[in-house]
């Protein structure tokens, strides 16, 4: 049996800090009421020169650090974003070129905040598959640029920021992407969306979020697919070491642990200061428990996410 073992993992955020606090002056809130109602504390916002290209090269920069290889090694990059570069050619491509690899293949996807999920499962199935041996699944993104700052209920919960695995085939080996369940549902799309896009407006558009609508199907649609996982793998919640989610709210984290049944000691958040990353989230979040040594090798990791249109999905992981 052939498994997508992660060698290493990186992040990149940008310089700017930008705190509950510094939204006293843009828009009616406070610190507390921010903090209370998400979790939020401070979040990361891109300046100039800053851009989901440039964030994600440096995240996957760092994850082939971490994981010793070298760049020229990598045939497959898989990232998500919903806030590319350009309309086209794929953001994946110019990280491709800025890491100086001319070799295999590059693409986007786009599921929102549920994308590194897919992206983690779609690489998978290229490396098992054998169309590639080495890739590079990274999440990166700039929401603040399609953010309306004067809308209080969404300006205040996002932020920008990079994560990336190195994923590589393995014959035999215990380790690596065990299972995975991917969910989507257009129906919903009008509780979160961004008014705009070449084919419609030709604009980019901004966000805009039913947020109570979010929250009412978040915990039911993130059990469905963690327990689905785990059943795939035959694995149980027990079994865990670590419950990495999608870090949009810490209410929506706490109540899907719960409901999960998942020790609240092996949950991974970043929520307070990173606010959500969309695509990033999963993957900074991945990073920064590998850094500090909460993850290590063997550990059985669940990611889950979900976000706009809605999708949602999870993935089990032995590291």
């Amino acid at each position: 049996m052939i498994r997508s073992v992660v060698l290493g993992a990186g992040a990149a955020l940008p310089a700017r800090i930008m705190r509950n606090a510094d939204f006293e002056g843009v828009v009616e809130t406070s610190d507390e009421w921010i903090a209370q109602r998400t979790g939020i504390r401070e979040r990361r916002i891109a300046g100039e020169g800053e851009t989901t290209a440039s964030l994600g090269e440096a995240a996957a920069r760092a994850a082939l650090a971490n994981a010793g290889v070298d760049a020229s090694s990598i045939d497959l990059i898989v990232l998500a974003t919903s806030t590319p570069n350009n309309t086209f050619p794929a953001t994946a491509v110019e990280i491709q070129q800025r890491l100086g690899i001319s070799s295999g293949f590059a693409f986007d996807i786009q599921a929102v905040c549920t994308g590194f999920v897919y992206a983690l499962t779609t690489a998978d199935l290229y490396l098992r598959g054998g169309q590639a041996k080495r890739a590079l699944v990274i999440g990166a993104e700039t929401f603040s640029r399609i953010l309306d700052w004067t809308d209080r209920t969404t300006c205040v919960l996002f932020g920008d920021g990079a994560g990336a695995l190195v994923l590589e085939a393995q014959e035999g080996s215990e380790r690596g992407v065990l299972s995975a369940s991917l969910r989507s549902d257009g129906s919903h799309k009008h509780k979160l969306y961004v008014d705009g896009g070449p084919s419609t407006t030709g604009t980019v558009g901004m966000l805009r979020m039913e947020g109570r609508e979010v929250f009412k199907h978040a915990v039911g649609m993130i059990a469905d697919v963690v327990v689905d996982a785990f059943a795939k793998a035959g694995k149980t919640a027990a079994d865990l070491d670590w419950f990495v989610p999608h870090q949009a709210n810490k209410r929506i984290i706490d109540a899907s642990a719960k409901k999960l049944e998942i020790d609240p000691a092996k949950i991974v958040v970043t929520v307070d200061h990173h606010g959500n990353t969309s695509a990033a989230s999963v993957p900074l979040a991945l990073a920064e428990a590998v850094a500090d040594g909460r993850i290590k090798r063997g550990d059985l990791v669940m990611v889950e996410a979900m976000g706009g249109g809605f999708t949602w999905g999870a993935a089990l992981l032995r590291w």
